[in-house]
């Protein structure tokens, strides 16, 4: 089994590439399981996408949590399972999202509980790319997807990301080229 992440700021095209991950690697007769966070089926993904939408540092906060309950719990349950690969959406870079510098304490704590991987990808977008987008797209913002904030949480991701050994991404390529990018890395896995 292959744990395969996608992580990014808001409107990198996170759930776009592992879309495109998951046929591809279909195609190649490969199993797969999707997970995106906050995940839709249980109390912590519903409550952290319920704060998303709220204001204020305790929402900003709860979020926060009960987001890396949702992938904690997504890890018990699934991460045993017989696939092919397993892909995330969505992962440690949730920490992020915390005030400094607990962030990195957050991200350290959790990187130390959970499953890592040669394949965690940090899709890198501009703040204003991904402000772009937001606004094009959604008609409602959750408190994280203002331009103040996309920038905050890019810089703390991003510092995690070169830190960590993830593997960057420009995200502001064509979508196309992004997956490319994705699939070059995995390729050989495919045979």
């Amino acid at each position: 089994m292959v744990l395969v992440v996608i992580d990014g700021l808001d409107a990198s095209g996170k759930s776009t590439q592992a879309l495109r991950l998951e046929k591809s690697l279909r195609k190649h007769a490969k199993t797969v399981f999707l997970r995106v966070h906050p995940s839709k089926d249980n109390f912590f993904g519903i409550e952290a996408r319920h704060y998303l939408y709220r204001r204020g540092k305790s929402a900003h906060f709860a979020s926060a949590i009960f987001y890396m309950l949702d992938v904690v719990r997504s890890i018990m349950l699934f991460s045993w399972q017989k696939y092919d690969f397993i892909i995330f959406v969505r992962y440690l870079m949730g920490t992020a999202y915390l005030p400094s510098p607990i962030h990195r304490i957050a991200y350290h704590f959790f990187a130390y509980i959970v499953p890592k991987s040669d394949y965690m990808f940090f899709l890198d977008v501009s703040p204003g790319e991904a402000d772009r987008r937001i606004r094009k797209t959604r008609k409602q913002t959750e408190i994280f997807e203002t331009l103040e904030e996309l920038k905050k949480t890019r810089h703390k991701a991003l510092t995690l990301a070169l830190t960590c050994n993830w593997r960057i991404i420009d995200a502001g390529q064509p979508v196309s080229k992004v997956g490319k990018d994705i699939e070059n890395v995995l390729k050989p896995l495919f045979f």
